[in-house]
Parts: structure tokens; C-alpha cells; sequence
């Protein structure tokens, strides 16, 4: 059976198409990776989720996926970072290689079929920049090796952008020896102290954009499905990849173009240049992962997307619902038979939901609020069964905890246990409130004598200490379990 349509913006044409691979039932997607010269930062973080989520719903929906996403370990800001560490370059890099992979577990993110590194490539570059030079497209000048923009009919064709006006303001830097303004580097003659390797220019290394170029048609040949990065990649660096990849081959790179909107911080654009960029390293020690994969997927990928403190809460405080709702529902259901028969409303319509707005251009946003449709319709079943048949409200709420399930595949949320995530979370907002555990303890136990002699004014009275405390408790069928009260503003 072939996998239901899919429409995806296509930056290349600036609309919505039908995704029709070049393979029917197969998608071979690349993603451009972080350059491991320090920590990621969250407006990478939230790229490399956008396509993790682009990926597991393509599996979802039946493609065989092939997943590429580099890791550029050769570059100038790693030899420029290893010479203020004191370490050879290879080993910085290797060292944050390491760093990035960590931080993307606690994300969830799914690790690529393929994680290439530009060390490990540069057979294939040098082997596109030869024909490159042999067709005319490249020369080489003093050991550098430059493509000739001017040669390209097509370029710019991504970006939209006018040659012309790239040309004003443009010049030839002391050092470079390219012909003209907008050529770009291929092959850099090697410097003293950095890294290279042989070729025949002489030694050197590649330039940025080659190594994308090489790594995409290494594993996934000279034509492929999609590609993907941030919308700051889409000039220079897309735009040349797309030059010297096509002038090599002959062949369209890749068929669908897909770029991840800009990440804002506190009303302004993150950047390196202004100086406030968050790494997503000190994010996580401000907000749960989980909860921060929550608020990139809650935002469209292709929209901007404001990074606040209040943002940050209320995407956490959003997740502790949704938790302590599975927690509920799983008191109430697990390991319970119900028998066969009719269920309350129709569960399936909010699978429904999710997957016609997934299948427009991968809707994540829309995906959530049908999910919060679900949930909701959890709590009322729990809370307040609108109907009086307790096995029809037991064989819903498990359809819809199994619902669930199937879309946490899809978004890597919800993989902890209900338990263990609320416990996770209660646990560092008693120590950012500064809360007595042994006290709290204490109180719970007064309570719970208090409640056994039917003494509830004592019981209501601790339940206010605690609440001083900012303490909320909840009585459940499992016991009574208490948490951390959001913060007054």
C-alpha cells in the first residue's frame, strides 16, 4: 500500500507540493549538523527536532527514511577554538561531537542513519572539486581552489537573490586569490598548525560548502528527496551546494527544499554577531528536555519562535498536564479487562485530526492541539464520566491511552513513565523553591492520621501549612502524591 499524500513547502518554488519521492515509498532526507567547535545552540536545537519529528512521521506514515545528518568537523572555527584551548583540532572536535550527541538524547532525538564527518570524506570532495575543475567550473589559484559563480546560469536560484546586488559592497579580501567577489572556496591551501590533507593543489582541506555537497551524494547519490537546515543556511551555504553539486553532476540535488523558521530571544533575533545566543547545554538546566522539545514543536517549524522564560513555564506546566493526566488514566486502566464492547465518542477522530494536520507540511502545532482535544476528553472521563457505564468508560480510556502511544512515536514526547517524569520535575522545583522534603513528609503523615480518625478540620488544616509551603496534594486512587504549586507572578 503506498503511503498516504503528503504536502510539504518547498522553499525551491515557495509553496506546498505533494511529496513524490524519486523512490516510491522510500525518502532520502538530508539534514546539515551542527560544526562541533562548542555546544549547540537552542536555535539549532530546534532545527534538528523540527526534522526529527519530519522523520518519524515519514516512518509513521509507511516511507522507508534514510536519514543523513553531518557532523562538520573540519572548519574554521575549530582550528581557531583548538588554538585557545591548547588541543589539535581533531580532538576539540571529537570532544564536542560527543557533547552534542549527549545533549540530543536528553531531546530525544532519534540518532540519523548516516552521521558522516568531513574528515572521514575527503576522498569524495576532492573528487567533486576535480570535476569541477575539469568541467570549467572551478580553478585553482596558489593551492586554493575557487568555483566561478559566473559560470553558474542557475545560481541564486534558491535565495531568489540579485547578482548584482550580492556584487555591490563586495570585494576580494587581502589574502584571498579568487577572481571575483562571490567566488567561494573549494579548497584551502594548508597554514601552519592546521589540519590537512593531501590533494592535487597540495595540502589543504575543503572549504564549508564542498562537505555537504560530498556527504549528501556519498549516501544518498547526486539526486535525493529533501533537504533540510535553518533558514540562515539558505545563503550562502545552500545556494552554493546547489551550485557546485548540480554543476558536477548534471542532476538536481535535492527535489524538495525544507528550512526551520529563526529562533527569537526575548523579542530579538539570537545571534552570534549580537552576542545572545543560549546554548542549549544551559537551557536544559533551566527547563525539563522533554518540556523544551514541547515548545519547538508547539510553534510550526517554518514560523518564528520566541524563546522566554515564560514561554519555557508555561510548555513545562503544559507537559506536567499532560503527564499527570497518562497518571491518572493509568491508575484508572492498567492491567484491567473491560471486555469487549462500545466505546464512548469516537477516540479515532483524534488520530484523525493529528494526521490531516501533520500531513500539511508537518503541523506540529496542529498535531498538539488534537491531542489536546484527547486529553481533554481523559480528564472528563476521569473526572466526570458523562455517561454511567463503567466498563464503556474503561474501554475508552484505554483506546485513548493507546492513541497516545502511537503519537508519541511521532513526536517523542510522553516516553516516560507518567511517574517518573512528574517526579523528575517535582523534584527540581523543590530544589529552585528551596522546599523542606522531610517537612513536607511530615506534614502528609499528620494528615493522613488525621484523615484515618475522620478528623478532616486537622486534615484541612495541614493541607493550608502545606499549601504555605507551595504545596499542592491530590488524593488518588493510588494513594496520596503532592507537588510543587506554580510560582505566583
Amino acid at each position: 500500500m503506498s503511503p498516504p499524500p503528503i504536502r510539504l513547502f518547498n522553499t525551491m518554488s515557495m509553496q506546498k507540493e505533494l511529496l513524490e519521492t524519486l523512490v516510491p515509498g522510500k525518502v532520502g532526507i538530508y539534514v546539515c549538523g551542527p560544526t562541533v567547535y562548542s555546544y549547540v545552540h537552542i536555535g539549532n536545537a530546534r532545527t534538528f527536532t523540527s526534522f526529527d519529528v519530519v522523520v518519524r512521521y515519514l516512518r509513521y506514515r509507511g516511507y522507508e527514511v534514510t536519514y543523513v545528518r553531518n557532523y562538520t568537523d573540519v572548519d574554521d572555527k575549530i582550528i581557531k577554538a583548538a588554538h585557545e584551548t591548547g588541543e589539535a583540532p581533531v580532538a576539540l572536535a571529537a570532544r564536542f561531537v560527543e557533547a552534542f550527541r549527549e545533549d540530543a538524547q536528553a531531546l530525544h532525538l532519534l540518532e540519523p542513519d548516516v552521521s558522516p564527518r568531513v574528515s572521514q570524506t575527503i576522498p569524495e570532495i576532492v573528487a567533486i572539486i576535480q570535476k569541477l575543475v575539469d568541467k570549467g567550473y572551478a580553478y585553482e589559484s596558489q593551492g586554493d581552489v575557487y568555483f566561478s559563480v559566473s559560470r553558474d546560469a542557475d545560481y541564486a536560484k534558491l535565495s531568489k537573490r540579485n547578482l548584482e546586488e550580492l556584487c555591490v559592497g563586495e570585494r576580494v579580501q587581502p589574502g584571498d586569490q579568487k577572481r571575483e567577489p562571490l567566488d567561494f572556496a573549494l579548497w584551502k591551501a594548508a597554514k601552519p598548525g592546521e589540519p590537512s590533507w593531501d590533494s592535487p593543489w597540495g595540502k589543504g582541506r575543503p572549504g564549508w560548502h564542498i562537505e555537504c555537497s560530498a556527504m549528501s551524494e556519498k549516501y544518498l547519490g547526486a539526486s535525493f528527496d529533501i533537504h533540510g537546515g535553518g533558514l540562515d543556511l539558505i545563503f550562502p551555504h545552500h545556494e552554493n551546494e546547489i551550485a557546485q553539486s548540480e554543476s558536477a553532476t548534471d542532476q538536481r540535488m535535492a527535489k524538495y527544499w525544507m528550512h526551520c523558521g529563526f529562533l527569537d530571544l526575548e523579542g530579538a533575533k539570537m545571534s552570534k554577531s549580537l552576542g545572545n545566543v543560549v546554548r542549549l547545554r544551559d537551557a536544559l538546566t533551566r527547563v525539563d528536555p522533554e518540556a523544551l522539545r514541547f515548545f519547538f514543536l508547539s510553534t510550526h517549524y517554518r514560523h518564528p519562535l520566541n524563546f522566554a522564560d515564560k514561554a519555557l513555564a508555561d510548555a513545562e506546566a503544559r507537559l506536567e498536564y499532560f503527564y499527570e493526566t497518562l497518571r491518572k488514566v493509568d491508575e484508572r486502566v492498567a492491567g484491567k479487562d473491560f471486555a469487549a464492547g462500545p466505546l464512548h465518542g469516537e477516540p479515532g477522530r483524534f488520530r484523525a485530526e493529528f494526521e490531516t494536520a501533520m500531513d500539511d507540511d508537518f503541523n506540529s502545532a496542529g498535531a498538539l492541539a488534537a491531542l489536546s482535544g484527547l486529553f481533554a476528553l481523559m480528564n472528563e472521563l476521569t473526572d466526570k464520566p458523562p455517561v454511567k457505564d463503567k466498563a464503556m468508560v474503561g474501554r475508552t480510556l484505554q483506546a485513548l491511552r493507546e492513541e497516545v502511544r502511537r503519537v508519541s512515536s511521532v513526536l517523542g514526547l510522553f516516553e516516560d513513565s507518567p511517574a517518573e517524569w512528574l517526579l523528575r520535575r517535582r523534584d527540581r522545583a523543590v530544589r529552585e523553591r528551596g522546599i523542606d522534603v522531610a517537612q513536607v513528609e511530615r506534614l502528609l503523615g499528620e494528615r493522613a492520621a488525621a484523615r484515618a480518625a475522620k478528623n478532616f478540620a486537622e486534615s484541612d488544616r495541614v493541607r493550608g501549612l502545606l499549601k504555605e509551603q507551595g504545596v499542592e496534594i491530590m488524593d488518588t486512587p493510588g494513594g496520596t502524591v503532592w507537588k510543587v504549586a506554580p510560582a505566583s507572578t
